[in-house]
């Protein structure tokens, strides 16, 4: 009888409790969660332009990418160029602005009629994005 009670002992003692393992585990989550900078892309590969003048904007809401193609892509979906303008001024909301980055590949030509396009729809907040030259 003695026995049986020594070895429920040694059971309930070789257990391991996890709650403390957790505990931490979760902590270090919310900390990542917390402490993680997300930042908007435009769901192609572009190479921009430098500019000495370069400046962040940071109250960005809808991104419009130029590919080396001429293609548009907003917020990570290809677009014709000739629904640019509705489709941008649907996602937008009051105040919100608009950044093309166009590829320093891309045709002039297709970043003016995506500017005129986004325009004639209302859009007024329109950037061009580049990338900061060092030699400034």
């Amino acid at each position: 009888m003695r026995r049986r009670r020594l070895s429920a002992g040694a059971e309930e003692a070789s257990e391991v409790n996890l709650t403390p393992m957790l505990d931490v585990v979760f902590i270090m989550l919310i900390f990542f969660i917390v402490t993680t900078s997300f930042i908007k892309e435009s769901g192609v590969e572009i190479e921009r332009p430098e500019s000495s003048a370069a400046s962040s904007r940071p109250d960005v809401q809808v991104l419009v990418a130029i590919t080396p193609e001429g293609a548009l892509w907003v917020d990570g979906e290809p677009v014709d160029i000739h629904r640019v303008g509705t489709t941008v001024a649907g996602m937008l909301s009051e105040d919100g602005s608009v950044v093309i980055q166009a590829d320093r590949n891309a045709a002039t030509g297709v970043l003016i009629e995506t500017m005129d396009r986004l325009r004639d729809a209302g859009v007024d907040k329109v950037a061009v994005a580049a990338e900061r030259s060092s030699d400034a």
